[in-house]
C-alpha cells in the first residue's frame, strides 16, 4: 500500500495545472520509464513478429471458428470464479450473480464450458479494476518482457489474480502448477489470432506505434473500470505519438 501511496504521488500532474482536461492528458502520456519500456517493446514486437503472430496464423488456419469459439468459452468459464471474486470485491453483487449463473450453467450443461449455454456476456473483471474503484492510483506505465503492457496497478492486480483464483489453488494444490502457465498461453494465442489484422491497421496507421499502444491500453483499461460508460472527463481523444510529447511538455510548463 505504501508503494501504491508513492506512486500515487509520482503520478500527481504539476499543481499549478488547473485544467481537468490537462491532467487527463498528462496522465494519458505519464510514461517515467518510457526508455526502458520503449526497449522491451521493441522486444516484444520482435518476439510477436518471429514467433507469436505466425503461430497465431497458423492456429488460426489449422481451427475452424466453432473450434476456437470453444476454446474461448472454456477458458471464460474457468476465468468465471476470479471474476466473481473481483465483482465481489467490488460490491457488484448482480454481476457477481451472473458469474456463478454462467460457470454452473456452461460447466453442467456446456460441456465443461466448451458451450456458453448461459448467454449471459459477463465482463472480464480483474484485480486491477478492483483496485482502481477501490480509490487506488494508476502508477506508472510499464513494458513487461513477453507480457506487454500494464500499469504498475494492473501488475500487481494481475499477480494477486494468480495466486488468489480458484482454479489455480486447485492446480497448484494438485502439483498441477503448470495449468495455470498452459491457461495464460493458450488465452494469449487466442487473443492474437484474433487481433492480427487490427493490429497490423493500427501500426500501419501510427507515427508512433510505441505511443499508439500506450494510449490506447490506458483507454481501454479506462472504459474497463468505467464498465462501458462514456465520461468524456475521463476519456480523452485518442493520440496517435507524436501530439503525445507536444502534450507533456504543456502540461509540465
Amino acid at each position: 500500500m505504501a508503494l501504491f501511496t508513492l506512486l500515487s504521488g509520482c503520478a500527481t500532474a504539476p499543481a499549478d495545472d488547473k485544467s481537468a482536461a490537462s491532467t487527463v492528458m498528462y496522465e494519458e502520456v505519464y510514461d517515467p520509464f518510457e526508455p526502458m519500456n520503449r526497449y522491451f517493446f521493441d522486444v516484444n514486437y520482435a518476439l510477436d513478429a518471429l514467433f507469436l503472430k505466425p503461430v497465431s496464423e497458423i492456429y488460426r488456419g489449422v481451427l475452424p471458428l466453432p473450434v476456437r469459439d470453444s476454446v474461448r468459452n472454456f477458458l471464460t468459464n474457468l476465468s468465471q470464479p476470479i471474476y466473481l471474486i473481483n465483482n465481489v470485491l467490488q460490491g457488484d453483487i448482480n454481476a457477481a450473480g451472473d458469474n456463478m449463473g454462467a460457470f454452473f450453467t456452461n460447466t453442467f450443461l456446456g460441456l465443461g464450458g466448451l458451450f456458453d449455454v448461459a448467454q449471459l456476456n459477463t465482463p472480464e473483471n480483474d484485480m486491477g479494476q478492483t483496485f482502481a474503484i477501490w480509490g487506488i492510483a494508476e502508477g506508472p506505465y510499464l513494458v513487461a518482457p513477453l507480457l506487454g503492457p500494464y500499469t504498475m496497478r494492473e501488475g500487481v492486480g494481475g499477480i494477486v489474480d494468480w495466486y488468489i483464483d480458484p482454479v489455480n489453488i486447485i492446480a497448484r494444490e494438485h502439483d498441477e502448477t503448470y495449468v495455470g502457465v498452459w491457461r495464460w498461453a493458450v488465452d494469449g494465442l487466442d487473443k492474437r489470432s484474433r487481433a492480427i489484422e487490427t493490429l497490423d491497421e493500427i501500426e500501419k496507421n501510427s507515427i508512433d506505434f510505441y505511443a499508439t499502444i500506450r494510449s490506447l491500453y490506458r483507454q481501454s483499461r479506462k472504459s474497463k473500470i468505467l464498465k462501458g460508460a462514456t465520461d468524456p472527463s475521463q476519456l480523452p481523444s485518442m493520440s496517435f505519438g507524436e501530439d503525445d510529447e507536444i502534450t507533456k511538455t504543456s502540461t509540465t510548463n
